[in-house]
């Protein structure tokens, strides 16, 4: 729920490309501040180029708008999906975390680390897991079991959090890091810097050939669509993970610029092709619709939706 004169735009708990997440990345990407309602059919054809069936397809609907993030509207036989309020602010918030992580300056860093200290008892076990979730999503990191650090102002934040989740035991303070003995746990020592360095590179590994196969041409406009998608879930995975740690905390060879600078390179040159994908589902079902289609950039100033592409629009092959 959330908190009272507040709009709930904390992404829902869905599985990086499960059908729920493929469908509110695909509208945050082609559909972005549209409030005209899209065709269930051609939402249903667009997640078929992800391998879903039309029952999961049509169950990822139903599951959003229980969720308030679609609601459904009916003309004759056929349905109809409109993002709600909710929806736009889901994709707006998470538009603004995933462009600005790894992009700060933090050369004025005073040193302070937010501390957050709770006690949830055991046996609510989806609180526990929730509050994890949650708290690391804000750039904290259990120091131990029910201490956890983040080098950035969010305290309050992450009280906030825990009292959503009923959680009445809890304190936060700042505080800074003397100079340790050997053998003491570094704050820094909450997160392995060594295994998330090695999922960047993973990262770049996975992504460089389809980089160099944009460069050549060698990308059919559903691939792009599929690639383009799945480049994203893969990436807004690190704010998650990466708690984003001042510059002077971090190994000289830092992976994460090289591999942030290709994930927006990537993205952004994927946004053509994809989004004439998009066009050709949608005008098949809805001609005066695909116009309309727009393509998200990381890229712009700032960032956020433009004109897609122009193309001309065919019925979906084989379908």
């Amino acid at each position: 729920m959330a908190r009272t004169g507040e709009q709930d735009t904390r992404t829902p708990r869905t599985r990086a490309g499960s059908p729920p997440s493929l469908l509110l990345t695909l509208l945050g990407d082609y559909w972005w501040g549209q409030t005209e309602p899209l065709p269930s059919a051609a939402l249903v054809d667009l997640l078929a180029d992800f391998g879903v069936s039309d029952v999961a397809a049509r169950a990822a609907l139903s599951r959003m708008v229980k969720h308030g993030l679609l609601v459904s509207t009916r003309s004759g036989r056929h349905t109809f999906y409109a993002m709600t309020p909710r929806a736009q602010g889901v994709m707006r918030a998470g538009a603004v975390r995933i462009v600005a992580f790894g992009a700060g300056d933090d050369a004025d860093w005073d040193g302070r680390w937010s501390l957050v200290a709770f006690s949830v008892p055991e046996a609510n076990r989806s609180a526990r897991e929730a509050l994890r979730t949650r708290l690391r999503w804000l750039g904290f990191a259990p120091l131990y079991d029910a201490l956890w650090v983040s080098p950035h102002p969010r305290h309050d934040q992450a009280l906030a959090e825990l009292g959503e989740l009923g959680v009445t035991h809890a304190t936060a303070f700042v505080a800074t890091c003397p100079e340790l003995p050997a053998g003491a746990l570094a704050p820094a020592s909450a997160w392995d810097l060594d295994g998330l360095a090695e999922l960047y590179r993973d990262f770049v590994t996975t992504w460089e050939p389809t980089y160099a196969a944009l460069n050549k041409g060698a990308i059919s406009p559903v691939d792009a669509l599929v690639r383009r998608t799945a480049l994203m879930d893969a990436w807004r995975a690190f704010p998650g993970l990466d708690p984003d740690l001042p510059r002077r905390l971090l190994p000289a060879d830092w992976p994460r610029d090289h591999a942030r600078d290709l994930f927006l390179e990537t993205y952004e040159q994927l946004g053509a092709p994809a989004s004439v994908r998009v066009r050709q589902v949608i005008g098949a079902y809805a001609p005066e619709l695909a116009d309309q289609v727009v393509q998200f950039s990381v890229l712009a100033d700032p960032p956020g939706p433009r004109p897609a592409a122009p193309a001309r629009v065919a019925a979906p092959a084989g379908r």
